[in-house]
């Protein structure tokens, strides 16, 4: 394949090109399309290290014949023949005086560096690379970095680097590549397959040898992992057979995390140096990535995981359980919570997950968390939350977020019918998982009276001496504020709104609570629009902000934010502004969960389409209103 934007930077002016790759990245290949792209076949001397070279003579000898080769080379360095007593230090200063004269351009390709097993003969590859000649263009292809000094030529700005993330192909180049092959992929599942690979140029062509013969290419691509044959047997072979045993078993005994620390590792294995050999492997390009700047996770390459599962599995399946419970006991003891119930649930120890995600439930919901709850809560057996009080109130807040009243009403109520039978340690924080649901569930009834009793109660819990000396009160005391301050809104009682908004938005920031400050800055943009465009659409502005940074944009209080900058432009007669605005309401507004904001969103239409002067359609958005404020008895709107 043409890959010009690799082409272009091989071309470059720099005196030394490394591409620094794993296995399989396509550096051969891409040099070898490279010189015959830019016919260079005649300028450029090739040579490949044979696997494990430790003979520093055949090195010199390969590296002396493939310049002779060169149309430049051929007129310049004298031949070289084999000898007992040949040393590489002066054959290396031999090539340089040979050189000295070089006028045309010319290239030196050194392809699997990695294999030459001599340091000394590193080091005098280091004076020729150092002392070449300018027309002498050094391209050196390894699968990990080595130690040749090239940081001066870095420094100098003479080094032009080309890494693993230079050489994953785009989605476009991989499309190219298995067309190539007569493979053609729907583009969803070409997706899956392209995130799957990684964009990793051996994983794409294996994929495509194997997609040709084969009868159903979707399902085969959708399934396709580290597990299927071909990857399995070159990762084999490239990559975990050359490892040690101490390494292969690091490998392994990790393989079944998402990311893993040397800390971590080392509790694993029951040894120690894990962040040693985590690092030696990233810095191998051995399909270990970095997650971070301070190299304290890592993670590997999705094939790559795939198959040391598989071995896992193959040579000790009575392990994988308990690694997973390890890992589990591991994550929670760091803070680490999501990771610690999910591998509570693949080690099917559900009592240790659900108590897991009881206990920092209230810390997940409140950060903003609430689709990782529900993810969570899937990865239970159907027949958990009505075997499991705390679980089922949990379900109940879940159900709320999905904006089914019914269902969340079942499961408060198993909730609180199985709480009276719990153990007297956990009663407590028992009770406050219902007052907080009992809040949510009033609020999606629109039952004012309701909620501001809930916040009430909460308040209260908040000063408990339990609570009181943990974070949990200030977070409670922070809902609370803030739900007292909806309430009043709802009641179209502003002033009593915006000191218990204004509270509650300062200690949620002054707590670290970003979710519930974003909740509160969204209620105080609804009240400011009511005296002032510009300062509405302000505070609007602030919600979204923070939205955007915490990925919170396709939360529904995001709606309210979306419906007030709406509205504020609309009120300054901007209707053209105001329209991506409330489009994004509407695309967000999630009525069965948030009535009044479903109200809400068919008033902010209406009044953009009376600005634009469409009578017709302002009344069709507003009717709409009335039918969604109507549509319960048991509900007001707010």
């Amino acid at each position: 394949m043409s890959r010009s934007r690799l082409f272009e930077r091989l071309g470059a002016s720099a005196r030394v090109t490394v591409v620094s790759a794993p296995p399989g990245s396509g550096k051969t290949a891409l040099l070898r399309s490279w010189i015959g792209a830019a016919g260079l076949a005649e300028r450029a001397a090739w040579v490949a290290v044979e696997r494990g070279e430790r003979d520093p003579q055949r090195f010199w000898l390969s590296v002396a014949d493939a310049l002779r080769r060169t149309v430049p080379g051929a007129a310049l360095v004298r031949a070289l023949s084999a000898a007992p007593d040949l040393d590489g230090w002066a054959v290396a200063e031999r090539l340089l005086k040979d050189l000295a004269p070089l006028a045309d351009r010319t290239w030196l390709v050194i392809d699997d560096l990695h294999e030459l097993g001599s340091d000394e003969t590193r080091r005098q590859l280091e004076l020729l690379v150092m002392r070449a000649p300018d027309a002498l263009r050094v391209v050196l292809a390894t699968r990990h970095d080595l130690r040749l000094g090239l940081h001066r030529l870095r420094l100098e700005g003479e080094l032009t680097e080309l890494r693993a993330a230079d050489l994953r192909f785009s989605l476009a180049e991989a499309r190219e590549l298995l067309a190539a092959a007569g493979v053609q992929l729907g583009e969803p599942v070409l997706g899956m397959l392209y995130e799957r690979t990684e964009g990793w140029a051996a994983g794409l062509r294996l994929a495509a040898l194997s997609l040709a013969g084969h009868d159903d290419q979707d399902r085969f691509a959708a399934e396709f992992s580290g597990s299927e044959r071909t990857v399995a047997e070159y990762l084999l072979a490239e990559v975990l057979e050359r490892q040690t045993e101490e390494v292969r078993r690091l490998l392994l005994r990790t393989s079944m995390l998402e990311r893993v620390s040397g800390p971590l590792a080392d509790t694993l294995t029951g040894g120690s140096g894990g962040q040693r050999v985590l690092e030696n492997l990233e810095e191998a390009n051995a399909f270990v990535v970095a997650l971070d700047a301070a190299r304290s996770w890592f993670r590997y390459h999705h094939l790559f995981a795939g198959l040391l599962q598989r071995e896992l599995r193959r040579t000790d399946p009575g392990e994988v359980t308990a690694l997973h419970q390890v890992a589990s006991r591991w994550f929670a003891g760091h803070g680490f919570t999501v990771e610690a119930v999910r591998h509570a649930q693949a080690a099917r120890d559900w009592d240790l997950a659900g108590r897991l995600l009881t206990d920092h439930w209230p810390g997940l919901y409140l950060g903003g968390q609430a689709a990782t709850i529900h993810e969570l809560l899937a990865g239970f057996p159907a027949s958990a939350p009505a075997a499991d009080a705390e679980l089922a109130a949990l379900a109940a807040a879940d159900q709320l977020a999905q904006g089914s009243l019914e269902e969340a009403e079942r499961y408060l109520a198993l909730a609180e019918l199985g709480s009276a039978s719990m153990p007297a340690g956990r009663r407590g924080r028992m009770q406050l998982l219902l007052r907080v649901v009992g809040l949510l569930l009033a609020r999606q009834r629109g039952d004012l009276p309701a909620v501001v009793e809930e916040a009430r109660r909460l308040q209260a819990a908040a000063e408990a001496p339990d609570a009181a000396r943990s974070s949990l009160g200030e977070d409670l005391r922070t809902l609370a504020l803030i739900n007292l301050g909806i309430a009043e809104y709802g009641a179209a009682r502003f002033e009593g709104a915006e000191p218990h908004l204004e509270q509650g938005v300062a200690l949620a920031r002054r707590i670290g609570r970003p979710y519930l400050e974003f909740t509160g800055l969204t209620y105080q943009a609804a009240i400011e629009v009511s005296r002032s465009y510009t300062r509405g659409a302000e505070r609007g502005r602030q919600a979204v902000e923070l939205a955007e940074r915490h990925g919170w944009t396709d939360e529904p209080a995001a709606s309210i934010a979306y419906q007030t900058l709406g509205g504020a432009l609309t009120g300054q007669g901007r209707p053209e502004e105001a329209e991506p605005w409330v489009q994004r309401a509407e695309r967000t507004v999630r009525p069965d969960a948030e009535p009044a904001a479903g109200v809400r969103v068919h008033s902010v239409r209406g009044l953009l389409e009376l600005a634009r002067g469409r009578d017709a359609e302002a009344m069709a958005a507003f009717r709409a209103a009335e039918r969604r404020a109507g549509f319960s008895p048991h509900r007001t709107t707010w």
